[in-house]
């Protein structure tokens, strides 16, 4: 049987809204994504659709090297899938790219797990309820609590997954651009 990895990517992009979450969460990293390869070429969650503006969004293929994530930090897990499972996961996400003018970014959703009430509306997710729903649906794990409430934190703690990097984004992916800080000679 052929396996394939998926990476989980969680990251902190410090904008506003992020802030915001982080002050209800108490955790650093409050943004989730599904990716598909290691470079992280093939990312997707549900997030703005605009980077300057945080209220339109929807599915996206986010672009990680975008100014968005420059000065992101992040945590990236990796999970091993069967060839089966990681194509169920991309006709999946396919499907949703297909039709994305139809998806939104679930809000109201988001404030449901701040007050513990289950809101779930069609064809609308926040981030880490796109990401579980993926990994439910084609059999990569199992929940223990309503996918309306899982948080970010929440996906790295099955045992599946396992932690690959951790750090500022951009050193994961230009690793060949960081050069070392200079040495200061002493006198």
């Amino acid at each position: 049987m052929n396996q394939r990895k998926i990476y989980l990517l969680l990251t902190d992009t410090g904008t506003m809204f992020t802030r915001m979450i982080k002050l209800f969460t108490q955790e650093p990293l409050n943004h989730a994504s599904l990716a598909l390869d290691d470079q992280l070429f093939e990312v997707y969650s549900f997030g703005r659709k605009k980077i300057r503006n945080p209220f339109i969004g929807g599915f996206v293929k986010e672009n990680i090297r975008s100014e968005l994530f420059k000065q992101a930090n992040c945590a990236i897990y990796c999970c091993t899938v069967t060839d089966e499972q990681y194509k169920k996961m991309r006709r999946k996400i396919r499907k949703m790219e297909m039709n994305k003018q139809k998806y939104k970014y679930n809000l109201i959703g988001l404030i449901g797990v701040l007050f513990k009430i289950e809101i779930e509306r069609k064809n609308a997710y926040f981030c880490s309820q796109f990401v579980a729903s993926v990994l439910t649906e084609t059999g990569v794990v199992m929940m223990n609590k309503p996918i309306a409430f899982v948080k970010p934190h929440d996906l790295k703690e099955f045992p599946t997954f396992e932690l690959v990097y951790e750090g500022k984004l951009d050193f994961y992916c230009f690793p060949e651009e960081i050069t070392p800080p200079l040495m200061m000679k002493s006198i």
